[in-house]
């Protein structure tokens, strides 16, 4: 018997809000997404490992990772 067993990450874009870039300083659009990552089995996901929520700014490419409080303070437009 074997098992086919991995990790899968889904990434769900939450919205985009205008703000200062702490990477290079531009008031750009960042982009808020929450990355959930979950243990599967026979490729079907079964137990969350890991979220994140990640900030991307749109003009520099910089990513960095926030809080998930600060991701739903956020307004998103």
């Amino acid at each position: 018997m074997f098992f086919i067993f991995g990790l899968r990450t889904r990434v769900d874009r939450s919205g985009v809000v205008q703000q200062m870039c702490r990477n290079c300083g531009n008031h750009a659009a960042q982009v808020i997404s929450r990355r959930s990552t979950k243990f599967t089995l026979f490729f079907i996901p079964l137990i969350p490992v890991r979220t994140r929520y990640v900030q991307q700014c749109s003009f520099c490419g910089a990513q960095y990772d926030i809080a998930k409080a600060e991701a739903r303070r956020l307004p998103v437009g």
